[in-house]
């Protein structure tokens, strides 16, 4: 089947992903439904992860590493993980990251995660 045909799947990118980005894309996930509720929408750029509202970040294996999206109220301090950070909404910041290996995936970053987590659950709605 074509790429046009055959649905994609988290299970797909995987299956494509070398064994490190593998590893990083299953920490992400638990991590991000460590949180509570979550849902996946599955295309062929990225996995999006959503709350309760909207969806708030998004990741997909790449080389030996991750890269996704993470929606937020504000912009993050310059760090080496993030690659870019774009205003979209009034009170919404997309960052693109790019996260290498398991140390990438620390206490800060996960506070991010969490972040944008309460973004999936609405807390932009409120400020």
């Amino acid at each position: 089947m074509s790429d046009d045909v055959e649905p994609w799947t988290v299970e797909r990118h995987l299956a494509a992903a070398s064994a490190p980005s593998a590893a990083l894309y299953e920490r992400l996930d638990a991590v991000l439904r460590s949180f509570g509720p979550v849902r996946v929408s599955v295309s062929k750029t990225a996995v999006t992860f959503k709350g309760t509202r909207r969806g708030f970040a998004g990741a997909r294996p790449k080389g030996d590493g991750l890269v996704g999206y993470l929606d937020l109220m504000r912009r993050l301090p310059e760090d080496p993980r993030i690659r870019s950070a774009v205003p979209y909404q009034r009170n919404l910041v997309v960052h693109q990251f790019r996260l290498l290996e398991d140390a990438d995936l620390d206490d800060q970053f996960v506070a991010w995660l969490r972040e944008g987590y309460d973004v999936g659950c609405g807390a932009h709605l409120q400020a």
